[in-house]
């Protein structure tokens, strides 16, 4: 039933719909497999899977309730392996930042954005020559967007 959930909630076009998809297979699977799934999505499916999985992502960060959840065990405690998710989440960025520097898709780019971080000292220094790529990409665009997103890349943290 993995598959069939992950597709339904990258497919879905509606963000709030495609909840009533991540949620079960979150709680079912566990939030480290839904991640993994969604960045398969990102670096290798269509455009438009593309955006079903960026919005699927913001719907990933559902919290996880003791009483919805047959994962955890008779002693109330999930596995904390089904739930780790620091690599899928490095892995999401890296693949956000490839794909920012490489689509021509200005709609996927704009949504990408959001995905970026702000400012530059929160993605990870190994991603750095990406973020800068990505940056190079969003100054050679003639989108307002793209422009508000480097002003604030480059403006120094507070």
């Amino acid at each position: 039933m993995f598959e069939p959930l992950m597709a339904a909630a990258v497919y879905d076009p509606d963000p709030s719909f495609c909840l009533w998809f991540v949620e079960p297979a979150v709680y079912a699977f566990g939030r480290r497999r839904v991640l993994w799934a969604l960045v398969a999505y990102l670096r290798t499916g269509t455009d438009a899977e593309r955006m079903g999985a960026m919005r699927a992502w913001y719907c990933a960060g559902v919290p996880v309730r003791r009483d919805r959840s047959p994962a955890y065990g008779p002693d109330g405690v999930r596995d904390p392996a089904l739930d780790a998710s620091r690599d899928a989440v490095a892995a999401w960025l890296e693949a956000a930042l490839t794909l920012f520097a490489t689509t021509e898709n200005v709609r996927l780019q704009r949504r990408l954005m959001h995905e970026l971080p702000r400012p530059r000292s929160h993605c990870p220094p190994h991603l750095h020559a990406l973020l800068d790529r990505a940056l190079t990409t969003a100054r050679t665009l003639d989108d307002a967007q793209a422009r508000g997103w480097v002003t604030a890349m480059d403006r120094p943290a507070s």
